[in-house]
């Protein structure tokens, strides 16, 4: 028997309209995935790609222009007062009011709950319970995401929506802050992540889906998607070496081999039979490799050409 998925997405679109011009943009272009239950969805792509535009109609902030979005089979839009106690969002910017205090904050987020977790465990979970007298607006900028992450977790969802969770925060608490997702990943809560750092997708997304001007350019688990880049050697050659270089340089059967000058690249599937055959023939042959990297697949690799590597992740 089929499972419903806890996110279906099919042939979004979503145009925003200029009433002074009357032009349009389409920020979303027909795009389609399914978000299973219990899995962290990676939703990655540059600033305006589209991310954030999918993300307000699955949360049922926008309804789309063109097809159709269901949370727990219902409609975001339509069916939000049942759908609202069960979901968690984490907005870009949480905008909560600068003058109350972390646990007034809380308690008058509380409120809007049906049944809220207790306010003090939450705010521990993310690190918080010794700044609840401290006012909203005093709080660093790290600090201000955790209560926007801690507002998403007080209604105990069984989905939640991440835009951004992490941008702010210092290198320890973004540590701290996986852990926790990871924790609830464990529990079978579903998520959606979308997020500028790409250690964040490869440390939690179960799959991953890059955008890129309003489609899906990309999807699948990162072993599949990173699997279809392959690994790359790079490295100078001495200008000693000469012409000799062209007479002895070994072949790399499967791999593409470009050159530019005395830098060359390698392209490859076998990472350790390649880096094995051009460390044996450098040595044989008294050759210093400079600037030697032996780089395996990543995502970083997949998003680069689909983004431009000169686009800001």
């Amino acid at each position: 028997m089929t499972t419903t998925p806890a996110i279906s997405v099919r042939d979004l679109t979503r145009t925003y309209q200029s009433r002074k011009k009357k032009d349009a943009y389409t920020a979303v272009k027909g795009v389609s995935f399914d978000v299973h239950h219990g899995e962290v969805y990676g939703l990655l792509g540059t600033n305006g790609a589209g991310k954030t535009s999918t993300l307000e109609i699955v949360e049922g902030l926008a309804a789309p222009t063109a097809g159709t979005v269901r949370v727990l089979d219902k409609d975001p839009v339509a069916d939000r007062a049942w759908i609202r106690p069960e979901l968690g969002i984490m907005l870009q910017s949480g905008g909560l009011p600068k003058e109350l205090t972390v646990a007034e904050t809380m308690r008058m987020w509380a409120g809007t709950c049906s049944t809220p977790l207790p306010v003090d465990g939450v705010l521990d979970e993310v690190d918080l319970g010794h700044r609840t007298d401290v006012r909203v607006g005093s709080l660093s900028g790290g600090e201000q995401r955790r209560l926007d992450l801690a507002c998403a977790l007080l209604n105990d969802p069984s989905v939640i929506i991440l835009d951004e969770p992490t941008t702010g925060l210092d290198p320890e608490s973004r540590s701290r802050t996986w852990e926790l997702l990871g924790s609830l990943k464990n529990r079978g809560v579903t998520m959606i992540l979308t997020t500028h750092y790409l250690e964040e997708a490869e440390r939690l997304a179960d799959r991953i889906a890059i955008m890129d001007r309003g489609v899906i350019a990309v999807e699948g688990r990162l072993d599949d998607l990173a699997a279809t880049e392959g690994a790359e050697i790079s490295f100078t050659l001495p200008q000693a070496t000469g012409g000799r270089v062209q007479d002895v340089f070994p072949t790399f059967p499967g791999a593409q081999v470009t050159r530019d000058g005395d830098d060359l690249r390698i392209e490859t599937s076998d990472l350790q039979r390649d880096t094995h055959r051009l460390l044996d023939w450098a040595a044989a042959n008294d050759v210093t490799l400079g600037h030697f990297s032996a780089r395996p697949a990543s995502l970083e690799r997949v998003f680069s050409k689909i983004a431009g590597a000169d686009t800001a992740v």
